[in-house]
């Protein structure tokens, strides 16, 4: 191969390298400090996922040109990696999303007083409930416990461990993508 060939071929690997991993790390490391509750590292976690996530954009355009380069644009493999790609990063899209999403709904649950909380956990002691009454999980974890105070912190709480649910779910897929992708490159 060239000299360009081969520059192209490295921004491709190197795009590679020091984009999807850590993309996919943010990704999949949300669901646990959503189910810590831990805002600050969630924020975060969503500026690394939207700063890779644009950084991914080269894996795709310096993969189009090597294709375009050594004349492979047209084959099939080589189509299916693209499209993959796109759908990767439009899941990426609606990851970054729920993340925002789980952020507003922890700063929500945040914000109810912790009277109420105590209130409510007053209130099931009184009636003679237990947490395993309560909860069907037998360790309750932060988002539990704050979800047996008011109505409005029980349906911000659930909003998180849905979008806890999503975030994990559809980084399982990008990753399962980027996979495919992978052996779709070394298999040609």
């Amino acid at each position: 191969m060239s000299f360009p060939k081969n520059l192209v071929l490295w921004l491709h690997l190197a795009f590679v390298a020091f984009t999807i991993g850590p993309v996919t790390l943010a990704v999949m490391s949300t669901p646990r400090y959503i189910r810590q509750r831990d805002v600050r590292i969630l924020r975060y976690l969503n500026r690394i996922t939207f700063v890779f996530a644009l950084g991914t954009l080269g894996v795709l355009i310096a993969g189009m040109a090597l294709a375009s380069m050594i004349s492979k644009a047209g084959q099939a493999w080589v189509i299916v990696s693209a499209t993959l790609f796109v759908v990767a990063l439009a899941l990426l899209g609606l990851i970054m999303r729920d993340q925002r999403k789980a952020i507003k709904a922890l700063d929500e649950a945040a914000a109810t007083p912790s009277s109420q909380v105590a209130a409510a956990d007053s209130q099931h002691s009184a009636a003679g409930l237990t947490d395993a009454a309560v909860e069907p999980t037998p360790a309750p974890d932060a988002e539990a416990i704050a979800g047996r105070g008011s109505g409005s912190a029980t349906v911000v709480s659930h909003v998180a461990a849905v979008e806890r649910g999503r975030i994990a779910m559809m980084g399982g897929v990008v990753s399962l993508i980027w996979l495919v992708i992978l052996v779709l490159m070394v298999w040609r």
